[in-house]
């Protein structure tokens, strides 16, 4: 049999011949205190697993999944199996099924270090061990036996067994019996988003209460959970806060009350992603708890995830798509929703400004990569789902459900979840189950609209042609559409086009908006016709559409003077993206833009938008200018960010947005500043350099050379904490040594002994942009190791060392000719792996581009 990697062809196979009644899982997790297995051996936990299902044609074969180092005994309708027999490692055959089935498997399952499966994790503060699980999109085959796919749901009953002082969730409610944790059976939902967390948590509870016009009432018991460690910093109430608000506005939008009982919400260390949405029991990055001093968009962002994570428990959770083809059916809506109701429900009114500058910034890269997709894709197999949790699947969805919002009506955009929720609660559905009820509520044809905008890839690019008359008066204001000669298709945007002049007070305001249809090569926008002539024409005011906006270039010209008078701070955010697009794309040299983030960064005023500039400037710097203005630049930004750092409020948000950029960008003359910060010998009014601040400011100086190994312990002493070992790793690794780089490579390549976090800061501190001479000996290793770490790596750890040690900064026309030679080598190689590697090789020949265009302005 093949391995783990299930196919969609296998499992509409499967789907077709099997129906699941339901699930008991039993767990033992005791094993996970006290000594392993020994003898290098993977510390196991038991796992026991009773399925019942039936089988379309009876005497027909099928598999179920599971990944474990043994199984202990395999039974099936009362006949026991051999389990040598049976079992590969990732499958167990079923042969000779009867009309009724019922599987028990009882396994000894391994926890996981990598956040795939049951992730099990020691807390080096105070050695209490912390279990939790994450399954997307296949993993919970690491755990118990089951049908690993989303379109066979069946109601869950778990119980676990777990250490005395322990407390034990999963997605229903739990109560402790005669030592053993039994859970309320689910509703019937896909495996991949069961979850148990199991360990001494600390735990905080509130409640939900809501009243329905027909007398009903809807009562939801709330719950969150961190380490112990993070206790003191745990501001639950603002979660629940978040959570509340939340479920407010989606009763008021969906009229279908929450279906899973309780709302548990567990932030875990270690973990892979932002969240999940396993209903009745979501998990976050512990990183949502902040040890210190944030900006508001990191509470922003982390309202949106909640809000996000809440709006799957209708889309995706109580409506599940059929395969990974229709991802898009969970992900477009929740990234949409989060923001949505993150303007409609809680005091982030101007989170369509984030949005619209830093998420579609994610859509816009990832829809120029060779590896770009259709919103509903072609997902073969599961290697390709992992991979398609991107800004594609997301952001894009998210860009393009806003537009259609408009398009069909709010009204009739909301009305169609609702029918989509009652129609097919519980089941799966498929993108042409959507575009059924949106063409109810519309009235609107869905399919021509779905061809354009779900079934094909690319981005548009939209440039404003002004022409005067003789007055000095618009004649004509037309929009010219491109698109990638890779990905041809024109589509139809409905837009607005706002036109900007400068004031009395220099102040650049919007004194005329257009909506108009785009459709083709050129769209006349008839209404602007007689207007005065604009200083700035904004082709995507508002936001409407999802498209690279350009500008001609009179309004080029108002942007490199005045940028800084918009006063509208969503046009503002646009302008930056456009600009940011136009770097990328090789159209504006890269040290223009940094000169622009200096020019009017420090007047920017939402908080979101300057941390993207300080990340998008950083990025110039590293990859887009001509190498021989590099250190230039590195000069003109540790200056400029310096004078912003001094010039900013005191204990100002934008003071420490630019004390967190200075760190990142310094270069030589700005490490006596930082050295100085921490030992208290130089003060920055208002900054309180506090734990988190001290680790990004000891980065740059281990990466330079100015701390080592002894200054980094002694700073792990005053921080031993989980957050605190992993800033310490990362630093250690960053330090300019030869010994140091190979030591780390080793780490990270050589051995599976890190967990997956480690290996993070450990990628994460190697590549310091600051010494890229030591890293050009590992150009030929990577290409030597990464077809043999996709092989023996979970996929996950693979991903992160495929992309995290790419040669990004060795960049070359070399480095491009080693890329290709591997690519031609290695045509049968994973098409997962192929992807990664075709997605940072067009990374760097994005970058080289634009490094050309940015040697041109010198010369020009």
């Amino acid at each position: 049999m093949p391995g783990e990697n299930l196919s969609r062809d296998e499992a509409r196979e499967r789907a077709a011949l099997l129906a699941v009644d339901g699930y008991e899982v039993s767990l033992d997790v005791r094993s996970a205190l006290g000594e392993g297995d020994g003898d290098g051996a993977p510390r196991t936990f038991r796992s026991v697993t009773t399925i019942r299902f039936r089988c379309a044609e009876p005497g027909a074969s099928s598999f179920a999944d599971l990944i474990a180092p043994s199984v202990t005994s395999v039974s099936l309708n009362g006949r026991d199996l051999d389990p040598s027999e049976v079992f590969d490692g990732s499958r167990i055959a079923l042969e000779d099924l009867a009309a009724e089935n019922e599987l028990v498997v009882d396994a000894r399952c391994a926890y996981s270090r990598t956040g795939e499966g049951l992730h099990r994790f020691v807390d080096p503060e105070d050695g209490e061990v912390y279990l939790y699980t994450q399954y997307e999109p296949a993993d919970s085959r690491r755990v118990f036996a089951n049908f690993e796919q989303p379109d066979l749901k069946a109601p869950f009953r778990f119980e676990v067994r777990a250490p005395e002082q322990w407390t034990v969730w999963s997605n229903g409610a739990g109560e402790l019996t005669d030592g053993v944790w039994r859970f309320a059976e689910t509703k019937p939902i896909s495996t991949y988003i069961t979850c148990v967390v199991a360990g001494p948590y600390h735990y905080v509870t509130d409640s939900y209460t809501r009243e329905f016009p027909d007398g009903g009432r809807l009562e939801i018991p709330l719950g969150a959970m961190c380490r112990k460690g993070l206790a003191p910093h745990f501001d639950a109430d603002d979660v629940f806060l978040i959570t509340k608000q939340g479920l407010d506005f989606f009763h008021d939008h969906f009229d279908y009350p929450y279906p899973f009982g309780k709302y548990d919400q567990a932030f875990v260390p270690e973990y892979n992603l932002g969240a999940m949405e396993n209903p009745g029991l979501v998990t976050f990055r512990e990183e949502y708890i902040f040890r210190g001093k944030v900006t508001r968009a990191s509470y922003e962002g982390r309202a949106n995830t909640i809000l996000h994570e809440m709006a799957h428990m209708w889309f995706g959770d109580l409506v599940t798509m059929e395969w990974w083809d229709d991802l898009w059916l969970k992900e477009s809506f929740a990234d949409f929703m989060g923001a949505f109701a993150n303007v409609g429900a809680t005091r982030f009114k101007d989170a369509w400004i984030t949005f619209a500058n830093r998420r579609k910034a994610w859509a816009y890269r990832a829809d120029q990569l060779p590896s770009t997709h259709p919103i509903t894709a072609d997902i073969r197999d599961l290697e390709d789902a992992k991979l398609n949790f991107d800004g594609i699947t997301y952001a894009k969805g998210a860009s393009v459900l806003k537009q259609l919002a408009a398009y069909v009506g709010q009204d009739a955009f909301l009305e169609g979840a609702r029918r989509y929720f009652k129609r097919h609660a519980y089941g799966n559905t498929r993108l042409g189950d959507l575009l059924a009820v949106l063409e109810e509520t519309s009235g609107r044809d869905m399919g021509a609209w779905a061809r354009s905008w779900l079934q094909t890839a690319g981005v548009n690019a939209l440039t404003p042609q002004v022409l005067l008359d003789a007055e000095g008066r618009i004649d004509e204001l037309a929009v010219l559409q491109e698109a990638a000669e890779s990905h041809p298709e024109l589509r139809p945007h409905r837009v607005a086009v706002g036109l900007y002049r400068r004031g009395a007070d220099g102040t650049l305001q919007r004194y005329a908006r257009a909506e108009a249809d785009v459709d083709g090569p050129r769209t006349v926008v008839a209404e602007l016709a007689g207007a005065e002539a604009p200083d700035l024409v904004l082709v995507n005011d508002d936001d409407l559409t999802y498209c690279k906006t350009r500008f001609d270039e009179t309004s080029l010209a108002t942007l490199r003077e005045a940028l800084g008078e918009l006063t509208d701070p969503l046009a503002r955010a646009l302008c930056w993206s456009a600009l940011w697009n136009m770097t990328r794309d090789a159209l504006l040299p890269a040290r223009e833009f940094i000169g622009l983030v200096l020019r009017f960064g420090g007047r920017e005023s939402d908080i979101g938008v300057l941390q993207m500039l300080h990340a998008w400037a950083d990025s110039a710097l590293t990859h887009y200018v001509a190498p021989e203005w590099r250190e230039r630049g590195a000069r003109l930004l540790t200056e400029g960010a310096s004078e912003q750092l001094y010039a900013a409020g005191p204990g100002s948000e934008q003071q420490l947005a630019w004390a967190r950029f200075f760190a990142r960008v310094t270069d030589e003359r700005g490490l006596e500043l930082l050295s100085g910060l921490l030992d208290g010998k130089a003060t920055v009014e208002g900054l309180v350099v506090d734990q988190e601040l001290r680790w990004a400011f000891l980065e740059p100086l281990a990466a330079h050379g100015v701390v080592g190994e002894s200054e980094l312990a002694d700073e792990l002493a005053r921080d031993d904490t989980a957050s605190g070992k992993r800033h310490q790793v990362r630093c250690l690794a960053a330090r300019p040594s030869e010994a140091v780089k190979a030591q780390a490579w080793a780490q990270v390549v050589e051995s599976d002994a890190l967990s997956n976090a480690l290996v993070e800061a450990t990628i994460g501190g190697f590549a310091q942009a600051s010494r890229r001479e030591l890293l050009a000996p590992y150009t030929e290793k990577y290409f030597a190791a990464i077809d043999r770490v996709w092989r023996e790596r979970s996929i996950q750890i693979g991903m992160d060392v495929v992309r995290g040690l790419f040669p990004a900064l060795q960049q070359s026309r070399a480095t491009l000719d080693a890329t290709d030679a591997w690519l031609a080598a290695h045509e049968d190689a994973a098409p997962a792996l192929r992807r990664l590697v075709l997605e940072s090789r067009d990374d760097l020949a994005r970058a080289l581009r634009a490094q050309e265009c940015d040697a041109a302005a010198s010369t020009g």
